[in-house]
């Protein structure tokens, strides 16, 4: 079989909705696609489906990944699964992970890195009632905060650098609001696009600090894979990597075209409804989760080696990651800043 290159006839594609592959492309250098056969490509997500997948969704459910040569599995995550042990396993192609984990497989010396990222801001807030004074993330000092067992090692050291925090401010959280909306005076870890919907539903106004606007410079939501894929496999994840960035462009939108995205969600996750959809998808794009900073002028999925390195410092002097790291071996700036979907 004779293998040709070639790209997506963009005015093709907006003027079809089925037919052949074949038929939405037109020949271009460096992408390697098949007329015949789709190249498959696993991905695992970090949790059950929702809001902040759906740009991975929106490229299946409407072909863009076709378009690309690609047969694309996203695969759900959820409480039993651990998408790391499934990556380091060779169970996946692909897993959702953070710069966090990325600086632990450098620092391990193990064969991973990452390659994108979509949100260019980290939606872990905390939350506080309106009117007690906790109206900044400074005024939380030496006050009780809900913190998962997780968290103590992930953004709680950030906070004790940056705001002087101490371990006696913690109480435990067990992903229960009850405590919380029974009692004014705590705060209470969340994401942006979750946890402030359902205190919302429960007649509180919360006050919602996003941890990145801080200075947290976590990147969140990535596509995390081994070299070997990134190196031996490197047309097929670059045409993921744009097929995806493509995805996230048209999904944030919130057009009309988000209706077949949202329902493979809905169906993935029978605990989601439209109106939690609709409302992360409304403060994701007031905060700029995904279009933002570099993401405004480099494309979704931006990543800089002075954010990498930035981040590594702080983390490192927070104590989470050690010094001596080579944080290059995190992650690899190959396959984006080409400026698909800046703002």
């Amino acid at each position: 079989m004779t293998t040709m290159k070639y790209r997506v006839n963009r005015r093709a594609a907006l003027g079809l909705i089925g037919g052949s592959t074949a038929s939405l492309l037109i020949p271009v250098p460096g992408a390697r696609v098949s007329a015949q056969t789709l190249d498959k490509v696993s991905y695992q997500t970090n949790w059950r489906a929702q809001t902040e997948h759906g740009g991975f969704y929106l490229a299946a459910a409407n072909g863009i990944y076709k378009k690309y040569g690609l047969d694309v599995e996203i695969r759900p995550g959820g409480p039993q699964q651990n998408p790391t042990q499934l990556l380091l396993g060779g169970r996946v192609d692909m897993i959702m992970g953070n710069s966090l984990e990325a600086l632990s497989f450098a620092h391990e010396n193990l064969p991973f890195l990452c390659i994108a990222s979509i949100f260019q801001k980290d939606p872990q807030v905390l939350i506080s009632h309106p009117g007690q004074g906790n109206d900044t993330l400074a005024d939380l000092k030496g006050k009780p905060i809900l913190i998962a067992a997780q968290a103590r090692v992930g953004f709680w050291p950030f906070l004790k650098l940056k705001f002087g925090y101490q371990d006696e401010q913690i109480r435990p959280y067990t992903f229960n609001m009850a405590p919380f909306l029974a009692d004014k005076k705590l705060t209470q870890q969340g994401f942006l696009s979750s946890e402030p919907f359902v205190i919302r539903k429960a007649g509180v106004d919360p006050v919602v600090h996003l941890l990145a606007d801080a200075g947290f410079e976590n990147y969140n939501t990535t596509i995390t894979l081994s070299r070997k894929m990134a190196q031996e496999k490197k047309d097929v994840v670059q045409r993921f990597t744009d097929a995806t960035l493509e995805g996230w462009a048209e999904y944030m939108k919130g057009g009309p075209g988000n209706a077949a995205a949202n329902a493979r969600i809905l169906k993935d996750n029978p605990d989601m409804d439209q109106e939690k959809i609709d409302y992360a998808l409304k403060v994701m794009n007031e905060r700029g989760i995904v279009v933002s900073g570099d993401a405004k002028t480099l494309g979704i999925g931006a990543m800089t080696d002075a954010r990498w390195a930035s981040f590594y410092k702080t983390m490192s002097e927070a104590g989470v990651v050690p010094a001596g790291v080579d944080v290059k071996k995190a992650y690899s700036l190959d396959f984006v800043n080409k400026g698909i979907g800046k703002g």
